[in-house]
């Protein structure tokens, strides 16, 4: 079976108040004709269709589109599950109508996709928490889980939990919990799956993935996804990556499009898995074009400035503008000499002196530790001044962290 993986669209979604649905749609053709050319059996929507819960008409539209587009008239079976960005009903309220077409939808956790005929292949088995589906004579079995929001996690686990069991279990232990008395339903002739839109423990955010609970209460650590799942398809996460501590069969496929600052220059992909009974996937990674990219230019004054915008003005391209300055502001004038010669600028920012400088030290934040970021910090505060030796360390002793001898600032 020919598994087409992907997730978090953010249809209807804009960036600074500019409008993706082109762009959109370009990735919605594309990612039709990959389904036929790489001829998935089954297509796998990991939640974050739309960007709100409330779309815009035409990002409805769009979506609706290119389900049947994919689906080839039932030809391939389509799954979808909700994000944290969905409304579930709404999501799942074409069900009947999608049926006809080989689509299945699952808004909520305790969601049951009724069994039957799916354009041409069959719903065998289902309950609260998975499905069995056949296509071309092969059998998978599917465990789902929507965006598992408190509530709605609650309401499939609380009841089948003792009293002490349910104050004293994490978040995490309460997802774990939904799978493991799910697992029951695999089999040794069929292909195990799951799908969930969850953020998991050491995963690396990109920027743009809107309510995660950072913190830690929604943290799921990947030791406690199925662990006789073959495969583990995931939305959330705008990162491609695979999923620490679950031995390599659960993965982000990541977003498809750019839609932050932060995830300027990111991959962009879908995943194709091929997988059959009882063996190990095998996996292709299909990459995406960058259909706008976002640049972060950085000006040292405004002469410079206006020559970015000069040189580039034919470039398609989102610009965030960062220019230095000594005086604190940018001329109305000098504002729109620039973008009248690169219209897609989303922002020009005047930057103290110094602080370019400062935010240099700070690029890869993610790879950074405490010390480097207490550094572009203090810098970016004081003008591009650096801390003193004797003030880092003792930031790092009130933090419990030491500073290894060769280390260099």
């Amino acid at each position: 079976m020919r598994i087409l993986h992907t997730a978090d669209w953010h249809l209807g979604k804009n960036i600074e108040g500019q409008s993706r649905l082109k762009e959109q749609k370009a990735f919605l053709e594309d990612f039709v004709r990959i389904a036929r050319e790489e001829q998935a059996d089954l297509v796998i929507i990991a939640g974050d269709v739309y960007d709100s819960v409330n779309p815009p008409a035409e990002a409805e539209k769009l979506f609706y589109h290119t389900l049947k587009q994919v689906t080839e008239g039932g030809k391939r079976l389509v799954l979808v599950i909700a994000g944290n960005h969905d409304s579930p009903d709404r999501l799942v309220a074409a069900g009947p109508l999608a049926m006809e077409h080989g689509i299945l939808m699952a808004g909520l956790p305790k969601t049951v996709i009724p069994e039957g005929v799916y354009g041409k292949h069959r719903v065998t088995a289902s309950g609260e928490g998975y499905v069995e589906v056949e296509i071309g004579g092969e059998r998978a079995v599917i465990l789902l889980l929507p965006y598992p929001s408190e509530k709605r996690l609650g309401e499939v686990i609380y009841r089948e939990m003792e009293e002490g069991q349910e104050r004293a279990a994490s978040y995490g232990e309460r997802v774990g919990l939904f799978f493991s008395r799910l697992e029951k339903h695999y089999r040794e002739d069929t292909i195990n799956l799951a799908v969930s839109h969850l953020f998991a423990m050491d995963a690396q955010a990109a920027g743009s993935e809107r309510g995660m609970e950072l913190g830690g209460s929604y943290l799921v650590d990947g030791s406690l996804l199925p662990q006789k799942a073959q495969y583990i398809a995931l939305g959330h996460v705008h990162k491609p990556q695979a999923v620490p501590h679950t031995e390599g069969r659960a993965f982000y496929s990541g977003g498809p499009m750019i839609y932050h600052r932060s995830e300027a220059g990111g991959t962009r992909q879908c995943i194709l898995v091929e997988l059959h009974p009882g063996q190990r996937f095998v996996k292709k990674e299909i990459p995406l074009p960058v259909y706008k990219p976002v640049r972060i230019w950085r000006a040292k004054d405004v002469e410079e400035a206006i020559s970015l915008c000069e040189a580039n003005k034919e470039e398609e391209s989102f610009v965030y503008l960062e220019i230095q300055t000594d005086r604190g502001y940018i001329r109305e004038d000098e504002i729109r000499k620039m973008k009248a010669l690169k219209s897609d600028i989303l922002e020009i920012r005047p930057i103290p002196v110094g602080e370019l400088q400062a935010q240099s030290l700070g690029e890869g934040l993610e790879e950074k530790g405490l010390k480097e970021l207490f550094i572009r910090y203090y810098c970016r505060e004081n003008g591009g001044a650096r801390p003193d030796q004797e003030l880092i360390e003792l930031l790092l002793e009130l933090a419990g962290e030491t500073e290894r001898e060769d280390e260099s600032l």
